[in-house]
């Protein structure tokens, strides 16, 4: 499989691809569309598609972009590699491709300089070995009857018939 191959239901890889055409064509290219014609595939969604030049990067620097913007680790970069990389570059990550399978074919302006993985965050855990993480371990309540409850309530309702006859009674 090459980096211009992209597997179905291809999750967290960015490609990097720098971009040898003139300023105007370069900032086209974030149009609906128009990415899609200079990679030679379609249907892309261009909100996963970063198209930028490096020195709007200033001192973070395209190393910087990829490691703390993109979450790209870096033993897979090359931080002299990408020093050298100037005008403008596209980042295109995989979930561009709406998790369907394609072949990039892109134009000759473009080069891709490196295929990366985004770091997946490690979901396994260790065992809780707390007592409070036990099963029943919390402390048992035990539930009160509802006698009192009843008690408290016929009490009410005797009083309130007692106001109402009351009432009553000085009326008639």
């Amino acid at each position: 499989m090459s980096d211009l191959t992209v597997a179905p239901h291809e999750r967290g890889v960015l490609r990097l691809f720098t971009l040898d055409m003139r300023p105007e064509e370069a900032k086209f290219l974030r149009e609906p569309g128009a990415a899609d014609q200079v990679l030679g595939v379609d249907g892309l969604d261009p909100s996963q598609i970063d198209i930028f030049p490096v020195s709007d990067l200033e001192e973070l620097g395209l190393y910087g972009y990829m490691t703390e913007g993109c979450g790209v680790s870096a033993d897979q970069l090359d931080r002299n590699a990408l020093a050298s990389v100037d005008g403008w570059v596209m980042v295109l990550r995989s979930a561009a491709f709406n998790g369907h399978p394609a072949t990039l074919n892109p134009d000759p302006r473009l080069r891709l300089i490196g295929l990366f993985t985004e770091e997946a965050t490690n979901w396994i855990g260790g065992i809780i070995e707390t007592e409070s993480a036990k099963p029943f371990s919390a402390p048992q309540t035990v539930t009160a009857g509802d006698t009192p409850r009843r008690v408290g309530s016929a009490i009410l309702a005797l009083v309130a018939l007692l106001v109402i006859g009351g009432i009553l009674w000085l009326i008639l």
